[in-house]
């Protein structure tokens, strides 16, 4: 089996997965997990059996990703089957205490890795920066990404449920369809509806030509922090900046301006 297809969830990358989850040691991460998870102080017997049930998860995602797409049309119907997984949910359960955050403030973040390390240079903690998300996030696990994608929907559900007050949202780029905006934000809301101490803070970011992350002004001008307090505001600020400002020859932004384009001519308006 070929690289290509491999890491496009072909058989050979399934049977992989169920030869794991028969046999969880044999894994080549293995070791690293098991060291990484003493480090930040998990108990060997909750090591132990997280590895088993994300690797009896992994095994048993193929066949649910293959239901959704058989049984439902809409993108949430989608997703939410294929968090069913019943591997991941029980791995909630086991380490769901160590989703905590470690500093006052949640974040959560859209548009690429980096915006979660921003996020958590800002003194914010994303999932990737709990005791069991900074573990998973190391971790290759499996070529095939969406045999492990169910895995942080059902892990970032569980991390918002958390939120004990403000939640930063930083944004760099805007899909109504993603995670953050389909599943994350509206149980937040639940959230905020029973504990008024959680509210929804919102940054506009934008990646400058030396790699640079910075927020969006209401003035269009790029600052160190940049908060409204509307999901609109934000990415109202975030499209006038790329339409308006955004230069051409500036690479680490294309994709967050070619998507914002794209999003624009499917709504009919010019970009």
């Amino acid at each position: 089996m070929c690289n290509v297809c491999r890491a496009r969830g072909g058989p050979g990358v399934r049977e992989e997965a169920r030869r794991h989850a028969a046999d969880p040691t044999a894994h080549g991460e293995w070791d690293t997990f098991r060291d990484m998870m003493d480090k930040v102080g998990f108990p060997q017997d909750v090591t132990d059996a997280a590895w088993q049930l994300i690797l009896g998860g992994i095994a048993e995602q193929g066949q649910l990703n293959d239901e959704a797409l058989a049984m439902f049309t809409e993108r949430q119907e989608q997703r939410d089957h294929r968090a069913s997984n019943s591997w991941y949910q029980e791995l909630v359960r086991l380490i769901g205490d160590y989703l905590e955050i470690d500093r006052p403030t949640m974040a959560l973040w859209s548009g690429g890795i980096d915006t979660s390390v921003y996020a958590r240079s800002k003194g914010h903690t994303p999932l990737e920066s709990t005791p069991f998300g900074s573990v998973v996030n190391e971790l290759q696990l499996t070529m095939d990404w969406m045999l492990k994608t169910p895995m942080w929907n059902v892990l970032s559900k569980a991390f918002v449920t958390r939120a004990r007050g403000p939640v930063h949202i930083f944004l760099r780029a805007y899909n109504p369809d993603s995670v953050l905006i389909a599943q994350e934000v509206p149980q937040l809301r639940v959230v905020m509806a029973l504990n008024p101490a959680v509210e929804l803070v919102w940054h506009p970011v934008y990646t400058t030509a030396d790699g640079q992350l910075l927020e969006v002004t209401k003035d269009l001008e790029l600052t160190s922090d940049a908060t409204y307090r509307t999901r609109d505001l934000c990415v109202r600020a975030l499209y006038d900046y790329l339409r308006l400002k955004h230069d051409q020859a500036n690479s680490r932004s294309e994709r967050a301006n070619a998507e914002m384009g794209a999003r624009l001519a499917s709504n009919g308006n010019q970009p």
